[in-house]
């Protein structure tokens, strides 16, 4: 592709290089940079790409993307926002291959991935489509399982995937849009057919710095979208709806004048049911995953449907046989009359609302495990140990994914906001020695919640990623006990 083809969306300040030049890949790290490729030069958190430009030539780049000129007379294109930038040549690189699909994203703290999950098997189930699926438990074609770093890809990364999804024949796309990927311009240059706002509440301050930056981010999508979808229920939605020229479809579990509604609510151990209710469409909902976030995860699936034009009735039917989603509210096989289940809730509105629903369904005690990670938002540490502590009946703190912290201070601040609760609570740093632990102590009547690792099989410790599934080490812990 010449380079005039791939930069002609973009807001050029400057440029020396050729447009006939032949532009064979796009590339933004130095070390697997080829030759013929546009090498793109952003500023990062911890590096400058601007710095890797003679690195970059000597691998072969034929031009550089930048937003500062190099000196040494290096063709270049001059911009003013080199990821805004990529976004866009990435989109033109690979065809704009998003326009090929209908693309539904879904925005908020929590419920993206039980969401996009669920709408998967809506489409596939109720519209015989092929759907394409990218978010935090992995991305998919079809039935194939792709591997995932991001929840939401870096944009070249991201064109890529779409172009391979399209050529697959996919024609829905269901996405998690994380905030970083809107604030670092991930999605810049996609138009989406439907966009979601599930909720908002704490998490990524340490990239937002307020709440109000952080949904700033996440609002963002409705400047990008044909349809929005709201959850009024949300105390952040009337900040999501102002001043967006897009249409939009309101959904409650509360109100009666939101376009969809939930009425008859019934919560049990095995699920949830309710009768969704649009305009004359009445349609009874089912969904096998207990919790009220259940309501408004299938709320939010059939407020995209609707705005696909899919029938009511039939993708109600379809969420019924919906398989659970791993890692979110997910039930391991123990030894005895007692339950352990693993959940991604590790933000502090998703714990909360975890306890609270395996509290109504709890005849013995509530055991929680939980720690928070490392180089994240510091600030939600001892929220999260307010809400175990009058939430549960017995509290385990230990670590999850500490990174390049100490994950003994990593629970010193946790414990600053259990401390001076009348609260059972034990603290053990290894993850795998406190789920032992968990176990060990379990009742007749019990539940244990392990909390915050979800999907994840692995603990970070420094920068490295080790293996570890929650899953293996309940099954070795209940085999260790028959032993005894």
């Amino acid at each position: 592709m010449k380079l005039k083809e791939l930069i002609r969306d973009l807001t050029i300040l400057s440029d020396t290089a050729d447009p006939e030049t032949e532009i064979s890949g796009i590339s933004y790290d130095s070390r697997i940079t080829k030759p013929g490729d546009l090498f793109v030069a952003w500023r990062g958190f911890s590096a400058d790409g601007h710095r890797f430009i003679p690195m970059a030539v000597e691998k072969g780049a034929a031009a550089v993307l930048c937003e500062t000129p190099p000196e040494d007379g290096t063709p270049f294109v001059q911009v003013a926002d080199c990821r805004l930038a990529l976004a866009l040549a990435s989109r033109a690189f690979f065809g704009d291959p998003a326009s090929e699909m209908k693309i539904i994203g879904f925005t908020g703290t929590s419920g993206k991935t039980s969401s996009t999950q669920l709408l998967k098997h809506v489409l596939e189930t109720a519209a015989g489509a092929k759907v394409g699926l990218i978010g935090t438990n992995g991305n998919m074609i079809g039935d194939t399982l792709l591997h995932t770093d991001h929840t939401t890809p870096e944009s070249y990364e991201l064109q890529k995937l779409f172009r391979e999804m399209a050529d697959a024949g996919c024609t829905h796309v269901v996405m998690e849009v994380s905030s970083h990927s809107l604030f670092l311009e991930r999605v810049a240059g996609i138009i989406f057919d439907t966009a979601v706002f599930t909720n908002l509440s704490q998490d990524h301050l340490d990239l937002h710095g307020t709440m109000e930056e952080y949904a700033a981010a996440k609002k963002k999508i409705f400047s990008q979208c044909r349809v929005g979808c709201v959850n009024i229920d949300d105390a952040w939605a009337p900040f999501m709806m102002d001043g967006v020229t897009c249409p939009i479809l309101t959904y409650s579990a509360e109100k009666n004048d939101a376009d969809l509604t939930a009425g008859d609510i019934r919560l049990s151990a095995s699920g949830v049911r309710f009768a969704a209710n649009c305009g004359r469409e009445l349609a009874l909902t089912k969904l096998s995953i207990p919790g009220m976030f259940s309501v408004y995860n299938a709320l939010s699936v059939l407020a995209a449907c609707l705005t696909l034009g899919l029938d009511l009735g039939e993708c109600a039917r379809a969420l019924a046989s919906a398989p659970g989603v791993k890692g979110r509210m997910e039930s391991v096989p123990t030894d005895g009359d007692y339950s352990i289940l693993i959940d991604y809730s590790h933000k502090p509105d998703a714990l909360e609302k975890a306890l609270k629903t395996l509290r109504s369904v709890t005849k013995g005690r509530l055991i929680v495990l939980f720690g928070c990670g490392g180089d994240r938002d510091r600030a939600k540490r001892p929220i999260m140990g307010r809400i175990a502590a009058e939430n549960a009946d017995f509290v385990i703190v230990t670590s999850d994914n500490p990174r390049t912290e100490d994950p003994e201070e990593i629970i010193r601040e946790i414990m600053a906001g259990i401390d001076g609760k009348k609260k059972s609570v034990k603290v053990i740093c290894d993850r795998e020695e406190a789920i032992r632990s968990a176990i060990d102590m379990a009742r007749s009547g019990d539940v244990i919640l392990l909390a915050g690792k979800g999907h994840e099989d692995y603990q970070i410790v420094g920068h490295e990623k080790r293996h570890m599934d929650e899953r293996e080490i309940v099954a070795a812990a209940l085999e260790m006990r028959k032993k005894r």
